[in-house]
């Protein structure tokens, strides 16, 4: 009767496998379950339609809500109808044929998606762009939506490379965290990606040790036929060898203007990619060799014209009083020094830190706030690889550590 049993595997949690036996779940219910707040991990495999089919089908509840929520928001901001602001992005967006050839594997996991969720294909694909919809308003009203820190340590002789991020979202996806679990295929390694339900990555590492963070660069340029986020953090994901992952991230077309934090074994880079170029960062002071980002530009000059004079000030060092060059300014202050003097923990406590009251690093959830730490994550490259993550913002939530099944 029942078209698969799931299990949803809460490792090192007060359960240890839950068995879907009405084909969802409910990640709210599940998580005031779990006294230690972990974030609950879906296990998928099979191909990319029956990868897709399974999350829609365990979370159908939970995507159903998110989504209902999602346009609430849209609603709230635009004072429009919600269904016809998406159904102007999307007209206004052109970003298939690049997914075709980039990421062909996630129609078919988006397809699977609205499948088992029952919902519109159209609803599941816009959900999927988080940061191009906000480049999309940006571009109507200069409406500013980003908040996230990310840092990058490469190996040295008694510590393996580590990538980390605060990731930083809108209010109405709190609850609403999962951990993704893809097991390996022939053509693809293990995977771990963090996610909200119905949405396919925010961001993850695999078990070749290949990770990636990312934080919005909204004064960069931007492309409607460029490749959004979602499908670049899956394409690298899905690399057996770095190189190619690094070659991929500096030669695709990018849709929107991001930082990303490339983590590849021992060795991490910081890029600035914007629609017409990809441009490597590294921090200017001192003798660090980690890497730390937040949301404004320092090395990438393809900025939108009306970021022009606000760009040209940071470059100067003649800004530094908005909330990203605050964040930033906490970062190098706890972090610029040699890497071998960064260590596991006092990444945990930069991304918990709130030096500024007004522009912390680390957000709490607050109903009336804007926005909050999602998911403050921590990937271990090298060594025993794994992903340590919170759910919620870390000073209220502790981290969970989860191994790859197979070790280098």
């Amino acid at each position: 009767m029942f078209p698969s049993i799931l299990s949803v595997n809460l490792r090192r949690c007060v359960f240890s496998c839950i068995m879907i036996s009405f084909g969802f779940f409910s990640l709210q219910s599940l998580q005031a379950q779990t006294t230690a707040k972990a974030v609950p991990v879906l296990e998928l495999n099979g191909n990319s339609y029956e990868r897709g089919l399974q999350h829609g089908k365990a979370l159908k509840q939970d995507i159903a809500a998110v989504y209902t929520k999602w346009k609430d928001n849209i609603r709230n901001d635009t004072k429009g109808d919600p269904d016809s602001v998406l159904n102007a992005f999307r007209k206004a967006i052109h970003f298939e044929p690049i997914i075709r050839k980039y990421a062909p594997a996630m129609l078919d996991e988006m397809k699977g998606l609205a499948v088992g969720s029952g919902q519109s294909f159209e609803d599941v694909y816009a959900f999927q762009l988080v940061d191009e919809y906000w480049v999309y308003r940006n571009r109507q009203n200069n409406e500013e939506k980003h908040h996230c820190s990310g840092i990058g340590v490469p190996a040295t002789a008694g510590r393996p490379a580590y990538i980390a991020q605060n990731m930083d979202l809108e209010n109405y996806m709190q609850g609403y965290q999962v951990l993704l679990h893809i097991s390996s295929t022939v053509t693809e390694p293990e995977q771990y990606i963090l996610s909200c339900a119905g949405l396919v990555a925010l961001g993850g590492m695999n078990g070749k040790g290949i990770g990636l963070c990312m934080n919005t660069l909204m004064e960069l340029e931007s492309s409607i036929n460029g490749l959004p986020v979602a499908f670049i953090v899956r394409a690298v994901l899905a690399k057996q060898d770095g190189k190619e992952a690094l070659q991929f991230l500096q030669t695709v077309k990018h849709a929107s203007g991001q930082n990303y934090i490339l983590g590849i074994a021992d060795s991490v880079y910081d890029f600035e990619a914007s629609a017409n170029q990809v441009v490597r960062f590294k921090p200017a002071t001192g003798e660090s060799q980690a890497v730390y980002h937040t949301n404004h530009a320092l090395v990438n000059h393809d900025v939108k014209p009306w970021y022009k004079t606000y760009h040209e000030e940071v470059i100067a060092a003649a800004s530094k009083t908005r909330d990203s060059e605050i964040r930033f300014a906490s970062l190098e202050r706890r972090l610029n020094k040699p890497a071998s003097g960064i260590t596991a923990d006092l990444i945990k406590q930069t991304l918990r830190s709130k030096d500024n009251a007004k522009s912390p690093v680390c957000r709490a959830y607050s109903a009336n706030g804007f926005g909050f730490t999602f998911s403050s994550i921590l990937y271990t490259l090298g060594g025993k690889r794994s992903v340590s993550l919170t759910n919620g913002s870390p000073d209220q939530s502790e981290y969970k550590t989860y191994y790859f099944s197979q070790q280098p």
